[in-house]
C-alpha cells in the first residue's frame, strides 16, 4: 500500500493505492492520527485500491470518526468498483459520504 498526500489549506486529501487490509491497515492509522486539527475536510482517495477487508473499512470509519470532534468531515474520493461493491455491501455508503 502506498498512501500520498494532497494538501491546501482547509483539506487534507490521502489518496491510497493498493491493498487495505490487516497488514497495511495499521499504516493508514497511524497517518489519520497525524492529521493537523486545523483540517476540515479529509478525502480518502480510494481510487487505486484493488482489495478492503473489514480491517481496512475499520480504519476508514476511524477516519469519519476521528473528523467529527475537531467539526470537519470525511468524504470517500473515487471509490474503486470493489470498494464500491464492499461499501455497499457492508452498508457504510449509506453512512459514509461517497463521491
Amino acid at each position: 500500500m502506498t498512501i500520498t498526500e494532497n494538501k491546501t489549506p482547509n483539506s487534507l486529501e490521502l489518496v491510497i493505492s493498493g491493498r487495505l487490509d490487516t497488514a497495511t491497515a495499521p499504516e493508514l492509522e497511524a497517518k489519520l492520527k497525524t492529521i493537523p486539527k486545523d483540517t476540515q475536510t479529509l478525502y480518502l482517495n480510494l481510487s487505486n485500491i484493488q482489495y478492503i477487508s473489514s480491517a481496512g473499512l475499520r480504519v476508514v470509519l476511524l477516519a469519519h470518526k476521528l473528523m467529527l470532534p475537531i467539526g470537519g468531515k470525511m468524504i470517500i474520493r473515487q471509490p474503486s468498483a470493489f470498494c464500491k461493491q464492499v461499501l455497499s455491501a457492508t452498508g457504510m455508503d449509506s453512512i459514509l459520504t461517497v463521491e
